[in-house]
Formats: C-alpha cells, structure tokens, sequence
C-alpha cells in the first residue's frame, strides 16, 4: 500500500501525477470564498501568540489571468455540460470573486472525476455562501443521477448574529461516478426515546417488536392469513410463510394474548441492532475545541471522526483516498488509521511541513512519498527562484522552528522562525532563525541577525544559506561570542547551509522545548478499524455494496 504527499498546485499534480481511474474516495474542502485571511497560530512556550502568526492562505479567490485560464480549459474540456453551465453562471454572476472561485473549483472537478473508479466516490465540504453553486456545478460534472446527499454537518453551538440566523452548519455534497459505488452503512446511538420502547425479558435483555408486513396497497403478494392474524388491506405480510413460520419455531414472534401473531411481532434485540442508521444531518460530531488534544492549531482543521466516518461508509481496506486540498492532513490521518492508501496535495510547505510531523508523530515508523519538496541543493535553489517564503517556510522546517512572519514585507522584522529550548531543563529561551535563499550573502546579514539577538532578547540566532558563507561572514559570526549553560557552550550565532542541512547536520543547542508544537497522540494500530461505526464509536462488520 504506497501513500503519497505532494507540494505543489492540485490541478497540476492531479494532470501530472494522478491516473485515470485509479481512486476510489476523493474528499475535498477547498479554501471557503468566504473573503476571510486565515492564519496558523503556533503559539510560543510563554503563551505570546502574536509572534507566532503565519499566514496559511488567503481565502479570497479573484478574477485574474489564471482564472481566465482555468475557465478556457473547461470550455475546451470535451464536457459540454460543465462548458455550458459555467458560461451560463459567468453571464450570470460576471467576473467576479465568487465567479473565479467557481471556475478554479469546476477545472479541478473534471480532473477529480477522471481519477476517480467506477466505483467511486467524492464529497465536497464547503459552506452556504456557494453551496448552491457548487451543486449545479458538480451536476455537470457527475450528472444529477449521481447526486447522493447534501449532509449538513452541524460544526458548532449558537452564537450570536446580527440581523439573520446564526450559521453553525457546514454543507457536505456526496456524489458518485456511477450507479455502482461504495456503500457501507453507518450507524448511530439510538436516542432516548427509541430506547424507551424496549423491553426487558426474563434473561434481562432489552428487546423490541419489528413491524412484519410491509405496505401492499396494489399487489395481492402477502396478503394471506397466518395463524390468525391477517394484515389490513392495503398491506401484506413483507416475509415469506415459509420464514415467519421459522421465525415462530425459533420463539422469535410475539403474540397477544390470544395467542396469535402481532404484526409488530417480530422479536429484536437491542444487542443484535447497529444502531440508528446514519441520516444526512450530522449533530454528533463537535468541532474541534481549542483545548483538544486532537487540535494542531490549522485555523480550518476538520475533526478526525467527521473523515473517520466518511472513509467507513465509502471505502474499504486497501482503498484509496485522496484529498486535494489536505490542509494539515486529517484526510491522510483517517485513511491512516483505518488501512486505507492515501494522496494528500497541498500548496504550501508550511502545510506539508505539518503533515509530515503529525503523520510521524501518529504513525511512527509510517512510509510514505514526500514529492514536489527539495530533495538536493539544486531543487532548493528553484524553491527559492519561484517563492521565496515557500522556500523559507521549508528551510525553517528543516531545523524544527517554529515560522514566524508571513508575507508582508518587513513583517517579520528579520525573523524566520524560532527554536525554544531550555538551558536548565525548566526555563524556556529562544533561539531567532533568519533564512536567506540568494546567491550572494554577505558579512552585513551576519551583523543584522546579531542586532536581532540583542534586539528580542534571543540565546542564540541560527543562520540559514542557500549560499556558501563567507570567510569574513564566518569570523564576524565567531565575534558575537559563546552562550554557556550547564549542558555546554554554545556558538551564539550559528551560520548553517542548506547543503550541511541535507547532510544531517542541526542547529547546536541545549534541549529543545517541543511544546510550541502540537503534537498528534499516537494512534493504536494493533487492531483493525473497519466496519461500521455507530455514534460511540463501536464497529459492526457491515460491508456491502449499493446498486
């Protein structure tokens, strides 16, 4: 079972990567057009949340030549529908946000839709601002037959809202490529009123009457008279005499009290049940807490039980999942965790970054395909000619900082990343990373990480170079000076190429204080995740297949 994690454009690896027909699950929660920056918090040992901000993504999709591009293509897709409908909604909603929201989306729709099996599945998470959109949208690509459900997924309690209705749900759209897909029913806890009509028997197990007929309104099948009892007219009895006639000399019908059949007869268990089969409204699944273990500090992170149960009811073991917009990895970590094969793609190296640490610190010992990120100095220098904070949030991964600073000029101040140690095992100090991926570096970048020691109060500053140092960079390095502890001494400013870096060689510091990282819990894989899964999490092996 190969697992693959790309950087890099969706739609470029999906084209470039991903072939026909090969996945049988996508799920896809693409940025929200709700015109909202969000940011990735870590928070520092000493609570200072605010020099910790990066930014994640910008969730604001515009009209712009990439855009244009992307709506060009689906008009030369070969799918007339999805051409003819997005040229509808282009007349309709012009070129604006929502319209270049609905065109990037639409192009990798077809492009998610030809990876996809026969059998396979997709659902796409997005909110009410363009679920409406949306729909229509994947109608053209699915067709209407192929629309499954629109599941609200309720993420979180009433809040106040001024002037309408307060939004605590998130829209899920489920669809299939054929008729014959995945279906593996879910089921949940049954609630306090349908467990008030069971009864207990004399061996103290709760147990309930099935209704045995079924209704029969234009048929005569069934409509026949069993030890006395006969069902009204326009209903029949929904078994054969031949198995009522077992299930009576099993002891498995109730009677009145004269003896005869009930129709609601048929004698159940609550212990043999699965449970409520799942609708499509979802309340039993919160959004994650800001105290949550399960919390990594991604602003969008999706709980793991709401992709837990999305994998179970549509795939099986072996199968593969794939998210195109994985985030800090949820989708990769559910498909994990219940034996299944996964692609997750993403469009920042803080994001993979994330993922790595999360599937490391769940699955120790996990293999998996890194691609897209640099694996040599050459493919670090391209990182660095086409995104230089992609390259910065790469390289400050490469030491375990902590990424301070996003991408508005002088934001960061000359700081790159922070690593937090603790010189005497209790007290935590910092170290200020500063990368830099030019050709030419200079004594002068030396002098100004030294004047941001001084300045933040940092132990230690660590200097990242794409470039080979300097001899006069080396030696003004050296006259910062030594920082003792009683672990060792220190180099102050330490200067570190991506070169020795691909070597294997790290920062030199006391003991790192890990806590700025949210670390994922260690996942049980000693025993199988499959079947279905009911509200408190018990399986029931369940497996089959709609037609």
């Amino acid at each position: 079972m190969s697992n693959h994690l790309y950087y890099g454009d969706n739609l470029d690896v999906l084209r470039e990567h991903i072939k026909d027909e090969s996945v049988d699950l996508v799920y896809l929660d693409p940025p929200f057009n709700s015109d909202a920056n969000y940011n990735i918090l870590f928070q520092s040992p000493t609570g200072q949340k605010s020099e910790a901000q990066i930014e994640a993504f910008q969730d604001t999709w515009h009209w712009n030549d990439t855009a244009e591009k992307a709506f060009d293509d689906v008009m030369q897709s070969g799918n007339t529908d999805a051409a003819e409908l997005l040229r509808t909604l282009r007349r309709f909603l012009r070129e604006n946000d929502m319209m270049a929201y609905l065109t990037m989306i639409a192009v990798r729709l077809l492009e998610l839709h030809r990876v996809l099996k026969p059998t396979g599945s997709l659902y796409l998470h997005c909110d009410p601002t363009a679920s409406h959109y949306l729909k229509v949208l994947l109608d053209s690509v699915f067709s209407p037959r192929h629309f499954l459900n629109e599941i609200t997924w309720k993420r979180t309690n009433s809040h106040n809202t001024a002037r309408k209705y307060g939004n605590v749900a998130d829209i899920i759209l489920f669809y299939s490529k054929s008729d014959d897909y995945q279906w593996i029913q879910q089921y949940t806890s049954y609630s306090d009123a349908q467990l008030s009509r069971y009864k207990m028997d004399e061996n103290g197990k709760l147990y309930t009457g099935q209704d045995l007929t079924a209704s029969r309104p234009d048929s005569s099948s069934g409509k026949f008279e069993w030890r006395g009892t006969k069902p009204s007219d326009n209903r029949g009895w929904g078994y054969t005499l031949d198995q009522l006639e077992k299930w009576w000399t099993e002891g498995k019908i109730l009677t009145r009290k004269d003896g005869t059949p009930r129709m609601d007869g048929l004698k159940v268990y609550l212990d043999d049940m699965p449970g409520q089969p799942l609708q499509s409204v979802w309340t039993d699944i919160e959004r994650i807490a800001n105290t949550s273990k399960e919390r990594l500090g991604y602003p969008t992170q999706k709980p793991l039980a709401l992709l837990e149960r999305i994998i179970l009811a549509s795939s099986n073991p072996g199968d593969v999942v794939l998210d195109p917009f994985c985030g800090c990895g949820t989708a990769t970590h559910a498909a994990q965790k219940l034996e299944r094969a996964w692609i997750g793609i993403d469009i920042t190296h803080l994001a993979i970054s994330l993922i790595e640490k999360r599937l490391n610190d769940a699955f120790p010992g996990i293999a998996y395909d890194v691609h897209g990120t640099p694996k040599d100095v050459e493919g670090a220098r391209a990182l660095a000619a086409s995104d230089k904070y992609q390259f910065q949030w790469w390289a400050v991964s490469l030491v375990n900082a902590v990424p301070f600073g996003g991408r508005k000029k002088g934001a960061d101040g000359g700081i790159d990343g922070h690593i937090y140690f603790k010189p005497d095992g209790r007290t935590t100090e910092k170290a200020v990373v500063s990368v830099k991926g030019g050709e030419n570096v200079n004594v002068a970048m030396i002098r100004d990480l030294a004047h941001v020691i001084e300045r933040e109060g940092a132990k230690i500053g660590v200097f990242i170079t794409l470039a080979e140092p300097t001899q006069p960079m080396i030696a003004e390095a050296a006259t910062v000076g030594i920082y003792k502890t009683e672990y060792g001494e220190f180099p102050r400013l330490q200067i570190l190429t991506i070169a020795e870096l691909f070597e294997g060689k790290k920062p030199l510091m006391p003991w790192i204080d890990s806590s700025a990282f949210k670390k994922a819990e260690r996942e049980d894989t000693s025993t199988s995740k499959q079947g279905t899964m009911n509200l408190e999490g018990t399986k029931e092996g369940a497996i089959g297949r709609k037609k």
